[in-house]
């Protein structure tokens, strides 16, 4: 795993070989952070990382100076990688969090310009998230939700789904709470 730009461009990460994380591609990565680059001002976007596994997503907003990125992960082991990573790359701006993201979801502290969540693919209420954000007091107005999902489930029903691209087994939905929401 590779931070693809930004001040730590190319910093080679090796989470241990026992991860049950699936770190979203280089090249799904890369797509879906020039998306992000043509519409927002990174340097100005607070970030939420939702079940966040290896920090992958958390290190890049961070790397392009994210001016604050909140990291949620479950996982003990998955937890202790990305904050040992954060604080051996001088993350300042990144704050991790081990929870469980849908108690995150459902007890927002603060709103956030950008909600990234990679859930795990076979995860049996993944089809509630957008929902639960969008309708939760997490999303700040005109914020986008991006969610990494399979190919097995689709939202095309929702009318704050805006977007959808496909980047080989890697599946983006954006979605965006518009400020008359």
């Amino acid at each position: 795993m590779r931070i693809i730009s930004g001040k730590y461009k190319g910093r080679q990460l090796f989470p241990p070989r026992n991860f049950k994380a699936r770190p979203t591609t280089d090249f799904a990565k890369e797509a879906l952070f020039n998306i992000i680059e043509n519409n927002f001002d990174i340097e100005e976007l607070s970030v939420l990382d939702l079940f966040a596994g290896t920090g992958s997503i958390t290190y890049e907003f961070a790397s392009r100076g994210a001016s604050r990125v909140t990291s949620v992960e479950q996982n003990p082991d998955h937890f202790k990688f990305i904050r040992s990573t954060v604080i051996q790359l001088d993350m300042v701006q990144v704050n991790t969090v081990r929870s469980d993201a849908f108690k995150v979801i459902k007890n927002p502290w603060e709103e956030y310009d950008l909600i990234f969540a990679d859930p795990p693919y076979d995860l049996p209420t993944l089809n509630t998230i957008p929902g639960l954000i969008l309708n939760g007091g997490l999303l700040a107005k005109d914020g986008w939700l991006i969610l990494e999902h399979s190919s097995r489930i689709g939202f095309r029903t929702m009318p704050q789904l805006f977007d959808h691209r496909q980047y080989g087994s890697v599946n983006f939905s954006f979605f965006r709470l518009k400020s008359e929401e």
